[in-house]
């Protein structure tokens, strides 16, 4: 049945490659990127690239939540899971708690993973829910959660704050720094070295938030978007949907994964999201500070923030990336390729990263090293 299926898929997508291809014969270039680190993935590992025509360009945006995160919260994140802390109350151990795929992201000059192996207490967890357990099992130590992520995370990382609040809880916090798509979108398009014709809109976020948060892209910026889910045939499909608005001159938001994603998005995730965070500017890693791209603690739950608990060094917050060479900013912000880093493969690779997009699963450095250009 197995066999069944992938000859049916192979032959729908030999169908669909013909219709793009039918569709742009003799088109000027046409530019997409996808915003997701998931759809990277799959473009590179199901070789869709080579099933399209030549005069469609696919470029991989700021979609990994990992390869985004800044070197200054990496830093902030070392330093506390050092104990560098003033705070009064610093006389309880402190318990770092992460997803994996954090643990081997680039500071300025450290990991997490390094600092792990020098002592420092990090463990990785598979959900704020493990968190959460930490902090009952061990009530003398501050357990801090990295909370990172996009629009798909966060409604988890609010739900863990209200379960905090509601269990009596007084040693859990969050170190937040996560991000929503659509400004970061909005800055890529007033970027003069992109000249993008549509957008490949994330699978999973829109499912939280809905298609209404890009439909000003369409209004304002006569640019179609499509939400398509990361099958191989999901993305043939959504590619297809894009090239007949563009031949159409047409641009509107389409949901091609309308078997999760809706217009109105997820109102209770919604709801969490407004309950417990605020939006505000915040540093994406290779693009610098976004206005209300972010996301924060209301001041009503302020005292979870774990910025408010550990008062870390000035210094230690404003260090820079001294990585020479490393393209990552430029590969996130889809000017440039990691075919066209000096370090990729060389210095660069997924046992000795360089660059968080090297780092991630989802990195569009750590696809091209797997599957290949």
């Amino acid at each position: 049945m197995k066999y069944i299926d992938e000859f049916r898929d192979g032959a729908i997508a030999t169908g669909l490659s013909k219709k793009i291809t039918a569709l742009i014969d003799g088109h000027d270039p046409i530019t997409i990127m996808e915003v997701c680190g998931s759809h990277t993935m799959s473009i590179y590992r199901y070789g869709l690239k080579k099933l399209l025509p030549s005069n469609i360009r696919l470029l991989s945006g700021p979609g990994c939540p990992v390869c985004v995160t800044s070197v200054n919260y990496i830093d902030t994140a070392i330093a506390i899971s050092q104990n560098t802390s003033t705070s009064s109350n610093s006389g309880h151990d402190v318990l770092l708690t992460t997803f994996g795929d954090m643990m081997r992201v680039p500071g300025s000059s450290s990991s997490l993973e390094k600092e792990r192996a020098k002592g420092a207490s990090v463990t990785v967890v598979y959900s704020t829910l493990d968190a959460l357990h930490l902090a009952e099992k061990y009530p003398d130590k501050k357990v801090v959660f990295l909370a990172i992520g996009f629009e798909t995370t966060a409604p988890t990382i609010a739900a863990s704050i209200i379960e905090t609040e509601r269990r009596g809880l007084k040693n859990y916090f969050v170190l937040t720094a996560h991000k929503v798509m659509p400004p970061v979108m909005k800055a890529l398009l007033t970027d003069k070295e992109l000249n993008l014709d549509g957008f490949l809109c994330p699978a999973h976020v829109s499912t939280i938030i809905g298609s209404r948060p890009y439909e000003f892209i369409a209004r304002d910026f006569h640019i179609p978007c499509v939400i398509a889910g990361f099958e191989p045939l999901d993305i043939l499909q959504g590619i297809y949907m894009l090239l007949e608005q563009i031949v159409k001159k047409e641009a509107i938001v389409q949901i091609q994964y309308s078997r999760v994603a809706k217009r109105e998005g997820n109102p209770t995730a919604l709801a969490l999201l407004d309950k417990v965070f605020e939006p505000c500017d915040v540093e994406w890693r290779g693009l610098g500070f976004i206005p209300q791209s972010g996301l924060k603690l209301r001041d009503r739950y302020a005292r979870f923030d774990a910025l408010t608990v550990f008062r870390i060094d000035s210094e230690i917050q404003n260090q820079q990336s001294a990585i020479n060479g490393c393209i990552c900013g430029d590969i996130l912000r889809g000017v440039k390729t990691p075919s066209e880093c000096k370090l990729f493969k060389k210095i660069c690779n997924p046992e000795h990263p360089v660059g968080a997009c090297m780092v991630s699963s989802e990195g569009t450095c750590a696809a091209y090293y797997k599957y290949g250009e």
